[in-house]
């Protein structure tokens, strides 16, 4: 299912998706305007270049707020998970957690902390990544082998 660029109707507390590529999409909460400029949170890496980081690990990660079209103009509303939780309030919750958080360093992992864990974490509370869970049941089989064999 292709994306195309949507630019849907954003209320502050979405979850916002960027896709990548066939496997990965990058994701952010909608913060709102400031000046007129819609702006969006995000779990990015500080200092570096590299598009994965060494072993899908970056020390030194950070929550930023960035133009929404800064991140790529396709894009799409992604709360996946409102149909199971609850999304949290987001002037007395989720903004001042994203205000807390902006500047301080977070220790980015695509199997354990990645942008989708950080957005969900943001909008309900709850660290959960879709897309790893995905990849991961293709993984699981192969590693778990070769702990059983105590080769890994």
């Amino acid at each position: 299912m292709g994306q195309k660029s949507s630019h849907p109707k954003l209320f502050p507390g979405d979850i916002v998706e960027y896709r990548r590529n066939k496997y990965f999409s990058h994701f952010g909460v909608y913060y709102g305007e400031r000046d007129g400029v819609p702006y969006v949170a995000h779990l990015t890496c500080r200092d570096s270049n590299a598009k994965l980081p060494l072993f899908g690990r970056a020390l030194r990660s950070e929550v930023k707020l960035d133009p929404l079209e800064m991140l790529g103009t396709n894009y799409k509303v992604n709360n996946m998970m409102d149909g199971l939780h609850s999304a949290r309030d987001f002037h007395s919750v989720v903004k001042p957690a994203i205000d807390d958080l902006m500047g301080r360093e977070v220790t980015f992992d695509i199997l354990f902390h990645n942008s989708e864990h950080q957005a969900t974490l943001l909008r309900y509370g709850v660290k959960k990544s879709e897309q790893i869970e995905k990849i991961y049941k293709h993984i699981m089989p192969a590693w778990k082998k070769l702990f059983d064999e105590n080769q890994l």
